[in-house]
């Protein structure tokens, strides 16, 4: 059988991942030669485009954190088999 520490990280991560795009930021990105402007609004994005930076690292982080409380829940799963 598997590891149960990895199976819940791994879901853990993608949970996290669908979560983290489902909630990100509204956020707009402006390039005009070498400025850069970013801008992000309250609220949920509502659907389509491309992603921005920020939107990026939301998802990532909300994956991240996912993956630590799978990785928890799964030493908390191990613990109890033995």
């Amino acid at each position: 059988m598997r590891d149960p520490k990895i199976v819940l990280l791994l879901i853990g991560a993608l949970v996290g991942g669908l979560i983290g795009y489902l909630s990100r930021p509204e956020s707009a990105e402006i390039k005009i030669g070498p400025l850069n402007i970013q801008i992000t609004g309250p609220g949920a994005a509502g659907g389509g485009g491309e992603l921005t930076t920020p939107q990026l690292q939301h998802i990532g982080l909300i994956a991240l954190i996912g993956a630590a409380l799978g990785f928890g829940v799964g030493f908390v799963v191990e613990r109890r088999k033995v």
